[in-house]
């Protein structure tokens, strides 16, 4: 399987996709923390390799705030603790967060927290899998591999219309 990236413009800044064969396998930020080894990258290519070309679509319609789930094919690869986190991230409904101990709690630990929060920092598919849905105990925005201020702007993003409108007064 040929494996792959290329680079796309957003309002996050400039993204990195990788791609092995017909599943995209990792969206990174610039400056992005926990990068992959340059292996997992493999050759340059442009962005009409079609994997990349659906993903740069429902990137954009997603940032646009047209799309709220995702349809490109992909692959998270990680150890098994880190898939287990990264599925349960997929769960969480747009618009909506967790914190770090509630998902150790669900895993069966709450003194897991700093694991998850390991695991939700390696994830290799920001934004398609969600992990900036995420929040620590108080709703405080913690960590994030893009940073805090792409964190911020895509839970912003999300946010149901009540509580923008409640902001206004």
């Amino acid at each position: 399987m040929s494996t792959r990236h290329t680079t796309i413009d957003s309002p996050l800044g400039r993204l990195t996709l990788t791609a092995q064969g017909e599943l995209l396998t990792g969206i990174f930020f610039e400056g992005h923390w926990h990068m992959p080894p340059p292996e997992f990258f493999g050759e340059p290519t442009g962005a009409d390799d079609p994997v990349f070309r659906q993903a740069a679509l429902e990137l954009n319609e997603y940032l646009d705030g047209q799309r709220t789930a995702f349809d490109v094919p992909y692959k998270a690869s990680g150890n098994p603790f880190q898939e287990k986190v990264w599925s349960r991230l997929e769960s969480i409904p747009y618009g909506e967060t967790v914190s770090y101990g509630e998902l150790a709690k669900e895993l069966g630990d709450r003194n897991l927290s700093q694991a998850v929060g390991s695991a939700v920092g390696r994830n290799p598919l920001s934004i398609v899998i969600p992990c900036h849905r995420v929040v620590g105990h108080d709703g405080r925005l913690t960590g994030y591999a893009g940073g805090l201020k792409n964190k911020r702007f895509l839970l912003e993003l999300e946010e149901p219309a009540a509580a923008k409108e409640s902001k206004l007064f």
